[in-house]
């Protein structure tokens, strides 16, 4: 059973394999990006059934505005380097929403979500291009194919254990459960949601150089929304990596996000 189980899983990641545009990280890829995308268009449809759009009309046209530079700047870098087939799942799409919550978010159908609450912290394109670059980062990486890819494997090795482990007792199965699921939540499911949020703070700081904006706004947005956010369970703990660590980060990367700056 394991000699089966190791043979299938190692096939299934040889044949999954594929590569973060710019980053060049490798990722298993279980999914076909139009079927994540088509799944994702259900849930998005439900969302903004009860969501209410913003009335403000300066602020709508902002988040437009900016979602509408970073793409085509993004489409256009995607063309040139033979990854134009990649975006074919996407209809790119840019809301602003009434609520106070200091948020965005994408699926992975391209309709990126502004809420008015963040809008506190992006009271320029610069700053907003910082949040909208990041959620279309996590798109471009195809991230969220890559969290269910890696949860459907974490579940196929619990159920592998499991049948492994059928012929000891129920309390033995319940142990191996337990110390299975806390170890790959904090070992792997965790540390990659970090990766990836890492990963969208780098691409999200390219593409914002690629549309010509200050990528130097950047830190100093996260610097506010650090000295505004209350408590926050210790980094290893969370899916996301620290306000002052992400700051950090974003800084030690502006050299390379002002290569992809269009020539003057």
């Amino acid at each position: 059973m394991k000699k089966i189980v190791s043979i299938c899983l190692l096939a299934l990641l040889l044949h999954s394999c594929g590569s973060v545009a710019i980053t060049g990280r490798r990722q298993v890829l279980l999914f076909d990006s139009g079927q994540i995308a088509s799944l994702s268009d259900a849930a998005y449809t439900e969302v903004m059934s009860t969501a209410v759009p913003s009335k403000n009309a300066q602020q709508t046209k902002m988040v437009q505005d900016v979602g509408l530079r970073l793409t085509q700047a993004v489409t256009q870098y995607m063309k040139q380097n033979g990854r134009e087939q990649q975006l074919a799942p996407y209809n790119w799409g840019f809301t602003l929403l009434q609520s106070q919550e200091v948020n965005a978010f994408c699926p992975p159908n391209g309709k990126i979500v502004v809420y008015e609450g963040i809008m506190k912290f992006t009271n320029t394109p610069d700053k907003l291009a910082v949040v909208i670059g990041h959620e279309l980062a996590h798109v471009i990486a195809q991230h969220g194919n890559e969290r269910m890819s890696q949860q459907t494997i974490v579940e196929m090795v619990g159920a592998a254990g499991d049948a492994v482990l059928s012929n000891k007792s129920e309390q033995t199965r319940a142990i191996f459960g337990t110390a299975f699921g806390l170890g790959a939540n904090l070992g792997i499911l965790m540390p990659y949601s970090r990766t990836h949020e890492y990963e969208a703070d780098r691409l999200g700081l390219i593409f914002m150089a690629m549309a010509g904006y200050d990528v130097t706004q950047a830190p100093i947005f996260w610097q506010q929304m650090s000295q505004d956010s209350g408590p926050k369970p210790p980094e290893f703990l969370s899916t996301h990596p620290s306000d002052a660590n992400r700051e950090a980060n974003l800084r030690a990367l502006i050299p390379e996000a002002q290569q992809y700056a269009p020539r003057r």
